[in-house]
């Protein structure tokens, strides 16, 4: 894998493993028309994102696994890390990374976004991106 910017690695991997930030993943459709979409995410040296089996990510990713992502403060001192890379999508039968993902963002499962995730009837989907290159930036220093 490819890292670039003011990051290294370890400092790549600490922003992305302590981020509570949404992923931007942008995509194509089939109609070769661009997408973004914004998901929660866990790192393990690649982006692992939940989503519903019937969203329209899982359609486009089988079209084109090709992918571009984004992770950034909203809030200055601006920083981040974004890459390109290749998505691969799973099963997640039993809801293991979705209710990994629910206890880093909310804090727990017990909650209305919870309830309404989990309902046994709603089949669910691992998204994992393995990145190919990595950019960094933090514009700390000069918004400081």
């Amino acid at each position: 894998m490819e890292i670039t910017g003011p990051w290294d690695r370890k400092r790549v991997d600490e922003f992305l493993d302590g981020a509570r930030i949404p992923v931007r993943i942008g995509c194509r459709t089939p109609n070769d028309a661009p997408w973004i979409v914004s998901l929660w995410f866990s790192w393990d040296g690649a982006v692992n994102c939940a989503t519903s089996a019937s969203a329209d990510l899982t359609d486009f990713l089988a079209h084109d696994d090709r992918v571009s992502f984004e992770v950034s403060t909203n809030d200055p001192p601006y920083k981040g890390v974004r890459g390109r890379g290749r998505a691969t999508v799973s099963p997640d039968g039993d809801k293991e990374l979705l209710r990994a993902l629910l206890e880093r963002y909310l804090g727990g499962v017990d909650n209305p976004t919870g309830d309404r995730l989990l309902r046994p009837e709603r089949e669910e989907v691992r998204v994992r991106i393995e990145p190919k290159r990595l950019h960094s930036w933090d514009y700390s220093k000069r918004m400081g």
